[in-house]
């Protein structure tokens, strides 16, 4: 079943290039440089595979975490919707106003 429910697989996937997923991705590779720091190693020659890994393993949590995200957003707006519909008397309609009813009278003063 997985973290999304059969109505959220409806939604477009999030791009490849999101944030979550070049953020963790960072945090990953960051992880493996300080790794080899701390182990007196050079910290971007050595254990570039972890590096890669790493990053990978960032790349891919970050990719459905954005992905768990867009679902739980997607359904908040669809409960808000519904319930507005449900309840009108609640969320009256404006009145419409022009701008120049908005806006206060412009004095220049010299």
């Amino acid at each position: 079943m997985g973290l999304i429910p059969d109505e959220g697989k409806s939604l477009p996937p999030p791009g490849i290039m999101n944030r979550n997923s070049l953020w963790l991705a960072g945090a990953g590779w960051v992880s493996a440089v300080l790794d080899n720091s701390m182990k007196h190693r050079p910290p971007l020659r050595s254990g570039v595979h972890r590096q890669v890994l790493l990053s990978t393993i960032g790349w891919f949590l970050g990719y459905h975490m954005s992905k768990y995200a867009d679902y739980k957003y997607a359904k908040m707006d669809r409960d808000t919707v519904e319930y507005r519909k449900l309840h009108p008397e609640k969320f009256p309609p404006k009145e419409k106003r022009t701008f120049a009813e908005i806006v206060e009278p412009f004095i220049p003063i010299r």
